[in-house]
Order: structure tokens, then sequence, then C-alpha cells
């Protein structure tokens, strides 16, 4: 591609992106909410988790994070079902923008949202609930960066797959609560039963919660593994949702 054409490529991602975030910022509700409701339970739980298990704060902390991040998933997902609903999504893929294009236009606005969503819970951690300051904050924000990509791509996978967004809804709660609990972010692995330790680790969950507890840390290492466990998932998930909307599945009539 030359370089006009790469500076025509930015451009329509720039509108399409500058589209989204009015779309976001005249909702934004249902994000508000995942970061007010994790903010209550982490000092509604705190007691039990520092009485229960050594480095509670953390534990509670990076838990309720990752969790509903997790969560977060449906408002990637409904992103592009919403051009759907209102029958616009024909429109758009008649446009000169490709496939990827519109993918990651759609999803600029939201890594924005979901990485700061990430951010102020750390911040509400360390000064609120007793979070250890973290010693290298670049691994936070690598952690953070890694993660909302990894859900983004993920999100815009189950978009292509779900039929309206009730499907999507119930797939990403549902999905939501059961890789998180999986993972640990509700119990620590250390409390559940050796099967269900063995198998957390096939959770995504499991590899955020291990890669935010070493970033506070200030693990690389810890960091770094998990990092490209889930860049790997976030690639492979966002290749997905790229062939089906390039192969037409997205398109309107499907719903």
């Amino acid at each position: 591609m030359t370089r006009d054409g790469i500076g025509e490529s930015w451009q329509r991602i720039a509108a399409m992106a500058k589209h989204n975030t009015r779309i976001r910022l005249r909702d934004p509700g249902q994000i508000i909410s995942y970061i007010i409701m994790p903010m209550i339970l982490m000092v509604v739980l705190k007691p039990l988790y520092v009485k229960a298990v050594q480095g509670g704060a953390r534990q509670v902390v990076t838990g309720l994070l990752v969790m509903f991040s997790v969560f977060a998933i449906a408002v990637a997902g409904n992103s592009i079902l919403v051009e759907r609903n209102w029958q616009t999504w024909d429109r758009l893929r008649a446009s000169r923008a490709s496939a990827t294009e519109m993918l990651i236009g759609k999803i600029i606005p939201i890594f924005v949202v979901m990485s700061i969503q990430q951010a102020l819970l750390f911040v509400y951690g360390c000064f609120v609930i007793g979070l250890p300051v973290p010693k290298q904050l670049g691994y936070v924000a690598l952690a953070i960066v890694v993660w909302a990509f990894a859900l983004l791509a993920v999100g815009a996978a189950l978009a292509t797959v779900a039929r309206s967004s009730g499907e999507l809804g119930v797939i990403s709660d549902v999905g939501a609560l059961v890789l998180s609990s999986m993972g640990g972010a509700l119990v620590p692995l250390s409390l559940m039963p050796g099967w269900l330790q063995a198998g957390a680790h096939a959770s995504p969950g499991y590899w955020a919660l291990k890669m935010d507890q070493a970033a506070v840390s200030g693990d690389a290492g810890g960091v770094l593994v998990p990092a490209a466990v889930l860049g790997g998932l976030g690639l492979l998930a966002g290749v997905f949702a790229v062939r089906r909307l390039t192969r037409g599945w997205g398109r309107t009539r499907m719903l």
C-alpha cells in the first residue's frame, strides 16, 4: 500500500472512530455501571478477603477489575450489532472502507473507554482499598492495554456470531461470570478444588488476573507470559472477526 493509500485508510478509520465516540458519549450508562459496581464491591468484600487470604487487597482489586472488564465485552459487541439493528451495516460495507478499517474504527473509542475503566479501578484500589502502589507503572499500562485488546477482539468476534443484542448479552454475561470465576477472580485458586485449578489455565480470566497481580508486584516475567497468551488470543479473535465481516456474515439479513 502506498503512503497516500495508508493516509486515506487512516482518514476512514478516524472518521468512523469519531462517529462511534459520539455514540458512546451519548449513552455512557453501561460503562459507568462497570466502574461503579466493582468499586462498591471492593469496599464490601475487602474485609473478607483480607482475613481469608494473604494479599487480600490485591486479590479483591485485581479480581473484580478482571471480572467487570470482561462484562464490557458486550459493549464492544453491541457497537457492531447496533449497525445491523439500524440497518446501516450494509451501507458501511458498500463504502470504500475495508472490514479491517471498519472494525478498527469501531473499537478505538471502546478501547480508550476500557483502558480508562481499568486505570480508574487500579487508582481506586491503591488510594481507597489499600492496594500497594505498583513500582513499575509500565507493567500496569502494558497489562491494561493487552487485556483491553483481547477483550475487544473477543467481543467483535462474538458480534459476528450472535444474531441479536439479547443473545450477545447472554453469551457475554454468562461467559464473563464463568471465565472470571474459573480464573480465580472471585475465589483464589488456592481455595478451589483441584480439578478446577487445573482447568483454570484454559480461562482468559486466569491469565488476566495473573498478569495484573504480577504488574502490581513488578514481576516482568509474570507480566510478559500472560501478555503473550492474551495477545495471541486477541489476534486470533480479531482475524476471525475480520474474516466473518469480509465474507458477509455480518449482514443485516442475518437478523
